[in-house]
């Protein structure tokens, strides 16, 4: 039975000033041929769609959420789907961290290991 507590929410259309606000041209780009991709999220993404069509089975579920050019949309972390590609895609997207993992240790700062020569 497919966790119903992980929902893509798709917003059609969104406004320009709340594209804007977001700053979606300065998020990266991804883009894919149509076909079938087997696709896990390891942290939410917010992606708009520049162009495609997707329809995106999530697993265990024969249900589908379509989405395509021009909607924002959001992906739970923890979600496992298969996005049937039927137009391609070409899309901004950004991951979340909510919970951000450890940083590794920083290296040591250059005032703290200056050499005066």
């Amino acid at each position: 039975m497919a966790d119903n507590t992980l929902r893509i929410v798709v917003e059609r259309n969104p406004s320009q000033s709340k594209l804007s606000e977001l700053n979606i041209k300065c998020w990266p780009k991804w883009g894919c041929s149509p076909g079938k991709y087997q696709l896990k999220f390891d942290a939410e993404e917010t992606c708009y769609l520049l162009k495609g069509k997707v329809r995106a089975y999530p697993k265990g579920s024969s249900e589908f959420v379509e989405f395509g050019a021009g909607d924002l949309v959001i992906i739970p972390k923890g979600l496992s789907c298969t996005w049937d590609v039927s137009i391609a895609v070409d899309k901004h997207y950004k991951f979340e961290s909510s919970s951000p993992l450890p940083s590794p240790s920083p290296p040591p700062s250059s005032s703290s290991s200056s050499s005066y020569q």
